[in-house]
């Protein structure tokens, strides 16, 4: 304890020492007191690796810091180049595409790839192409204007939801027994100490601000929709339907006869279906990994599937009702 003593006094580096330090030491530095450096051990114990004090406290020591490796020098700043290539990850994880966009934009692409689809096939049972083509893009053209103003119509609707749960947190606000109640039942289910709880409460009661964003994300789970998100939902959904329908439409335009370009629309169709079930699974999964590859492909199919349920029972359906009224006109039928 003497040589412990002098050590401080004559060599007071650790808690007034001018040298450039890490943020950790300078941490340590701020919040270090000479009755907690005269309780550290000069040396470490072999049962006491981690720098642990006499009376069974955490503070650590130089010495005992066994873990990080000797330095002679005192180590400087961090180079510009780590804080930029730091900050760039950083940045690059934090800005992932925006999951509304995604789930709107495979919204507007199934139904584009599988209503006009099937409306094509189905229309290929009267044996015209002319029809097929007005037909399908007439579809086109009234099913993503549908589609656009739905996704607009759906997007205000939620902005006018999350206004309405604002105004009703900003009357809770003050009326602070219902918060400090929503709160702790908030965290019952995680088990936390009394005297934590408090601190939360205290803490989150003495800025309105914070109370309003934990209310909204935790007790209404409610999310600030973007300022443009109803245009750029209705854009996505339109767009999307427009480009996926007018994919089993290209065969039409390319072939004049009905039942070759009607082929020629099915295995497109089914190599563009497959594709995008396997990219829909694999975005919201995962590109690597023998279970997210089988998955892939497992949408990929269920993609075809639903394609050909759909094309099949709109050619059932016309071929039905076309020969129902050729069997109700027979001079339709000897023509």
């Amino acid at each position: 304890m003497a040589l412990l003593f002098l050590k401080q006094k004559l060599f007071p580096t650790w808690c007034n020492g001018n040298q450039r330090s890490s943020p950790r030491d300078r941490y340590l530095k701020k919040n270090c007191s000479p009755s907690s450096d005269l309780r550290r051990p000069l040396l470490p114990d072999s049962d006491n690796l981690d720098g642990s004090t006499v009376d069974g406290g955490s503070d650590r020591d130089v010495e005992a810091q066994m873990t990080s490796p000797y330095s002679t020098f005192a180590s400087g700043p961090p180079d510009d180049d780590d804080e930029t290539a730091s900050s760039s990850s950083g940045t690059s994880t934090r800005s992932r595409v925006d999951p509304r966009l995604i789930s709107d934009a495979i919204l507007g692409l199934s139904d584009g790839l599988t209503v006009p689809f099937a409306l094509s096939a189905g229309l290929s049972a009267i044996g015209d192409t002319k029809v097929v083509v007005i037909g399908g893009l007439a579809e086109l053209t009234a099913g993503a204007i549908s589609m656009g103003l739905g996704g607009y119509v759906g997007a205000k609707s939620e902005a006018e939801s999350y206004n309405a749960t604002v105004r009703e947190v900003n009357d809770l606000i003050g009326r602070p027994d219902e918060t400090r109640s929503i709160i702790q039942s908030t965290f019952a289910a995680y088990n936390l100490p009394p005297h934590a709880v408090y601190e939360i409460v205290e803490t989150l009661q003495a800025d309105p601000d914070r109370l309003r964003d934990f209310l909204l994300t935790f007790h209404h789970q409610e999310t600030e929709p973007g300022c443009n998100q109803a245009y750029v939902s209705a854009l996505t959904l339109a767009l999307g339907y427009f480009i996926g329908g007018f994919v089993p439409l290209v065969p039409y335009f390319i072939v004049s006869e009905v039942l070759v370009a009607f082929y020629y629309s099915i295995a497109v169709m089914a190599v563009t279906l497959f594709v995008f079930g396997y990219v829909k699974t694999c975005v919201v999964r995962g590109w690597n990994g023998s279970a997210n590859i089988q998955a892939g492909i497992m949408g990929g199919l269920q993609m075809c599937v639903v394609g050909g349920l759909a094309a099949g029972a709109a050619v059932a359906l016309v071929k039905l009702i076309n020969g129902d009224d050729q069997s109700a006109n027979p001079k339709v039928k000897a023509e």
